[in-house]
C-alpha cells in the first residue's frame, strides 16, 4: 500500500475526527492506546457504509456500549484498536479492488474462502483479519479468491 497510514487516517474520518496530526505509525500506536475520539466511529461508519449495529458486530462489541461511547470521551484502546482493523481492511479493499464501492460490496458479501462469512463479518478476530488481507492480496496480484 502506496501510504497505508493516510489512508487509514481517511477511513477514520481524517485527523479532524481522530483530533490530532498523525504522521507516523509511532503517532497511530499512541492514539490507539489513548483511544480514539467519538467521531471516528461516525467516520468509519460514513466511510465502511456500515450501521451502528453491523459496525458494533465486526468489531466484536455491542451496540449498546458503542452507542455510549459515542456520547461519552474516548473510546477504551482495545476498542480503538478494532476500529483501526477494519479502517485498514477497508483501506486494503478500496486500493486492491480499485473502487470504494466496490470495495464495500465486496466486504459485505459472503466468501467462499471465509466458509460463507462475508469479509467484514470475519475481521472481529486478529486471524480473521489476516485472512480477509490475504485474500485481497490473492485478488490484487491475479489469485482465485
Amino acid at each position: 500500500m502506496v501510504n497505508e497510514l493516510r489512508a487509514v487516517v481517511r477511513e477514520l474520518g481524517g485527523e479532524h475526527a481522530l483530533g490530532r496530526a498523525l504522521s507516523s505509525d509511532h503517532d497511530m500506536r499512541e492514539a490507539i492506546r489513548e483511544g480514539f475520539a467519538p467521531a471516528v466511529v461516525e467516520g468509519l461508519m460514513r466511510a465502511s457504509g456500515l450501521t451502528l449495529k453491523e459496525l458494533a458486530r465486526a468489531l466484536d462489541l455491542s451496540p449498546r456500549s458503542l452507542q455510549r461511547r459515542r456520547r461519552s470521551g474516548r473510546l477504551a484502546s482495545y476498542e480503538s484498536d478494532r476500529l483501526y482493523r477494519l479502517a485498514r481492511i477497508v483501506a486494503i479493499a478500496d486500493e486492491y479492488l480499485g473502487d470504494h464501492e466496490r470495495a464495500i460490496r465486496w466486504l459485505n458479501r459472503p466468501n467462499r474462502t471465509l466458509g460463507g462469512l462475508a469479509p467484514v463479518a470475519a475481521i472481529d478476530t486478529e486471524l480473521g483479519a489476516r485472512q480477509v488481507e490475504n485474500i485481497l492480496g490473492r485478488i490484487a496480484y491475479g489469485g482465485i479468491s
